[in-house]
């Protein structure tokens, strides 16, 4: 069984909030709620540097270990969800979770936080997949259709990678053994692809 993750290329991201934009639209995302945010590294100076970041879906997630109600669970594919109807808003998840993914809505009566919400992988809920509950509390279920979270499919320069963790680690080795060797200086042959091992290039001809 596939283990989903995330990785976020940080030579690639060019802050461009696409992945943002994608899941509050994929997702009809409250007003107050991200789920998935750019930061922005030693912002102004040199080796700056952007990362997309949301729920890294960890392992051993440490918002699962402080809810005092379990509603989190993790699912087959490695995909720690959480249950709303079980959520009191507590608020210790968001202490403790090192990447600030659970988020509460910014909007309703003081000292009330309401129901949790993060990244859900684009894995839904507990709710029947692809029913009108689960999309509403939770999202589209892209998983269950057979597509990658929409934040990933919508990187422009494919510096958010989201799929299985081998697939993924593996891609991501590639970039970082490749950088900046021959074509790759510029990007070219990641742009445009590279020749063919005993391809010949083309001869110009005379008219």
């Amino acid at each position: 069984m596939a283990r989903m993750k995330f990785i976020c290329d940080a030579e690639r991201c060019i802050e461009c909030n696409g992945c943002v934009t994608a899941c509050k639209a994929e997702h009809a995302v409250p007003w107050g709620v991200n789920r998935r945010r750019v930061v922005t590294l030693n912002d102004g100076v040199p080796g700056e540097r952007s990362i997309s970041v949301a729920c890294m879906h960890c392992s051993d997630a440490p918002c699962m270990a402080v809810c005092p109600v379990d509603c989190f669970y993790r699912t087959e594919e490695g995909v720690v969800l959480h249950d709303k109807d079980t959520c009191i808003g507590c608020g210790y998840c968001s202490y403790a979770c090192p990447f600030g993914a659970p988020q509460f809505p910014s909007a309703g009566t003081f000292g009330m936080r309401g129901k949790m919400d993060k990244c859900t992988f684009c894995a839904g809920g507990p709710e029947a997949h692809g029913s009108a509950a689960e999309n509403e509390k939770y999202g589209r279920n892209r998983l269950a259709e057979g597509k990658l979270p929409a934040c990933a499919e919508m990187c422009a320069t494919k510096a958010l990678l989201g799929g299985d963790g081998d697939v993924v680690a593996d891609i991501f080795r590639v970039r970082v053994t490749t950088r900046n060797k021959g074509s790759e200086v510029w990007g070219w042959g990641t742009a445009y692809g590279k020749p063919s091992p005993g391809s010949a290039a083309p001869k110009a001809t005379k008219s």
